[in-house]
């Protein structure tokens, strides 16, 4: 039966498809005049880089050029030392390669969104440069240098042509998208976190499935910062406080996971009693933006509701209080507070509206990288492919044995990033390309031969790039993705077109063949499952967390679990997020509490309790913890006392509530 609901939706979706398959066409056809114009040898590298760069989004395009130059500059330099220092050997020449390719693979697996994929670039266009110096069996014809400098020239305009029509016909998104998903998340844990405040009783355990969502949800916002830090150079200059606004976010569920543990542990009518002490000192206009549900206001005037928390903040920290509970409530709402302060800040920034300076934050000097293991996996099985590759074709002298290394490296390095993803990514490229290659085919054999002019050379390839873009852009898979972006390669124009038969066929099953060679190496040495990526991740953090337990200082500790956060892959359960979350918030309570001064008796006892701790002893630290609390209120009840007996109430139900992750009992 006709559904005319469904028509309408797919009419709709219809028109920003066909408008990207345009914008391909485009790029391309710019690209290539601009190859053919310069006269270069092979300007299909062009029109392939200006398919590859171009994306739906115009931030992802523009920042994916960026890296994508860097990536090719890099490759470019590296190709012509490697060509330097083995210039007639080949066997170390192509060991030499197999290397570089693998440390690039490596690379990529370690850095995050985009940059890695310029250290992937790096390594599959020294393999570009490569083939085309090769002789019939690996020979190095010398002209390393010329090769070097064409092919990043060719790359280089499929990049500024992509740019230049990507930039002059969208606006960009990216950054409207992310203010409504960061002002929507802030919105809703805000929401969620006052009710929590507000409710103090046997409905808190209801809200632990909404804190785990959140965070989730939050983790998930990386790549969209990486596309408006693409769009914006005003942003690009800010990114420090769009991270930061990604860390206060974490706050505030790390805030609220501690209040609502809490407030668990506590009598209900102490519960209640000293919860309403705390809301009571917090200004109206501020309670008044914690209960609106609606999260357009927190778009709009970030910089008036950021000095409203800053206002309530002060309040807190000023409170008077008598009892370490009513302290450490106090305490972790101006913490979440603040968390809120700094997702505000970001929102002003993505509002245009003044921001504050930040703290440098996370990731902006330090890389952190959450586990090395699967980065060794890519480079080994990179360096393994080329490596077969190469010697498949020193044995059989294949004449587009060239060509099949190339691919074979493109497809290993491209994909080694994508975890879980990869096998099927590599076996969608081989799919996409067989499609690519089939309608090459027709274009070159049936279309081309009949036409003369460039124009008339544009609308053939518009024939097939145009409609090829706008399906990746509706339906996107990697396979139509492919099948769009590989075509220019198999089709391989030049200034004199050819219509020879084998040499096209020879070419095609060359990619193809290096393709499926890639495909095959993913399939026999597959990345890490993501159930035995996420263990890993709770693994490492534990042992860094029992080290910073044992020693009195820790280097960014909030940056190290954060990257783990990030890297946590998305079929890691809610349950596994909230252990990481909590090893975060325990690490940071053991260094504050390291922090304070205390007397010298009572920090014997704490030395022993986080040793315990260190130890994957929770019930002794607990005990360790009540002993030292009993020595701190023994001395005055002065307000830094006070706050050293909340830090260890926070400590002791952390250790309470996940003591089979943090004694190593559970399987993580």
């Amino acid at each position: 039966m006709f559904d005319d609901g469904r028509m309408k939706i797919e009419l709709q979706g219809a028109g920003p498809a066909l408008l990207f398959g345009l914008r391909l066409w485009v790029s391309v056809c710019l690209a290539m005049y601009i190859a053919f114009w310069l006269q270069l040898d092979e300007p299909s590298w062009a029109g392939t880089a200006a398919a590859i760069v171009c994306q739906p989004t115009l931030g992802a395009s523009l920042r994916k050029s960026w890296f994508r130059l860097i990536g090719t500059v890099v490759g470019g330099i590296a190709i012509v030392v490697l060509t330097g220092c083995f210039p007639q050997d080949r066997v170390f020449f192509f060991v030499s390669l197999a290397l570089w390719g693998g440390a690039c693979a490596f690379i990529s697996t370690v850095l995050p969104n985009f940059a890695s994929y310029a250290a992937a670039l790096a390594g599959y266009t020294a393999a570009i440069i490569a083939g085309n110096q090769l002789g019939a069996v690996g020979g190095l014809n010398g002209d390393a240098f010329v090769l070097a400098v064409t092919r990043v020239t060719e790359i280089g305009i499929g990049i500024v042509s992509a740019g230049v029509v990507l930039a002059g016909t969208d606006l960009g998104a990216a950054r409207r998208r992310l203010a409504t998903l960061v002002a929507g998340l802030a919105n809703g844990i805000a929401t969620n976190f006052i009710r929590t405040l507000q409710a103090a009783g046997p409905s808190l355990s209801d809200m632990r499935s909404s804190r785990r969502e959140f965070l989730r949800r939050v983790i998930a916002l990386d790549p969209i910062i990486d596309q408006a830090v693409g769009e914006s150079s005003e942003i690009r200059y800010h990114a420090p406080v769009l991270l930061q606004a990604v860390d206060g976010l974490l706050a505030i569920i790390s805030g609220w996971r501690a209040i609502a543990n809490h407030l668990r542990w506590l009598p209900h009518d102490q519960a209640t009693r000293e919860m309403a002490i705390v809301l009571q000192s917090l200004p109206p206009k501020l309670s008044s933006l914690l209960n609106q549900s609606d999260p357009a206001r927190w778009a709009a005037h970030p910089g008036s509701l950021r000095s409203a928390c800053e206002a309530g903040i002060h309040k807190l920290v000023a409170l008077d209080v008598k009892t370490p509970s009513l302290r450490l409530l106090a305490d972790k709402v101006a913490e979440t507070l603040a968390g809120i302060a700094d997702a505000l800040n970001g929102l002003a920034l993505l509002s245009g509206e003044p921001t504050m300076p930040v703290r440098r934050s996370r990731g902006v000097s330090h890389l952190h990288v959450p586990d090395w293991l699967p980065a060794l996996v890519s480079g080994a099985r990179t360096l393994l492919t080329i490596l077969v590759a190469a010697a498949f074709w020193i044995v059989t002298a294949w004449p587009g044995g060239a060509e099949a290394i190339t691919f074979a490296a493109i497809s290993s390095i491209l994909f080694a990033a994508r975890a879980d993803q990869a096998y099927a990514n590599a076996r969608g490229f081989v799919k996409g390309t067989c499609i690519a290659a089939v309608a090459a085919a027709v274009i070159n054999f049936a279309v081309l031969p009949n036409l003369e002019t460039f124009a008339a050379f544009c609308l053939a390839i518009g024939l097939w790039l145009v409609p090829a873009g706008a399906v990746a852009t509706r339906w996107p898979s990697i396979e139509f993705n492919y099948m769009a972006s590989y075509f220019v390669p198999l089709l391989a124009p030049t200034n004199q077109l050819s219509y020879d038969t084998v040499q096209f066929y020879n070419n095609a099953l060359a990619i193809l063949s290096g393709a499926g060679a890639a495909a095959f190496f993913f399939c026999i040495i597959p990345p890490l499952s993501p159930e035995f990526r996420a263990r890993r991740l709770l693994a490492l953090t534990l042992i860094d967390l029992r080290r910073l337990a044992r020693e009195r200082a820790f280097h960014d500790w909030a940056g190290h679990v954060h990257s783990r956060l990030s890297a946590m892959p998305g079929e890691a359960t809610p349950l596994q997020r909230a252990h990481l979350l909590a090893a975060l918030s325990l690490g940071t309570e053991i260094l504050r509490l390291r922090s304070m001064p205390v007397p010298s008796d009572v920090d014997v006892v704490l030395n022993e309790t986080l040793a315990a701790v260190a130890k994957g002893r929770s019930a002794v630290a607990v005990t360790d913890l009540q002993r030292l609390d009993e020595r701190l209120a023994a001395h005055a009840a002065d307000p830094a006392t006070l706050q050293a007996r909340s830090r260890i109430i926070a400590i002791s139900e952390m250790l309470n509530q996940h003591a089979s992750y943090f004694d190593g009992a559970e399987k993580t």
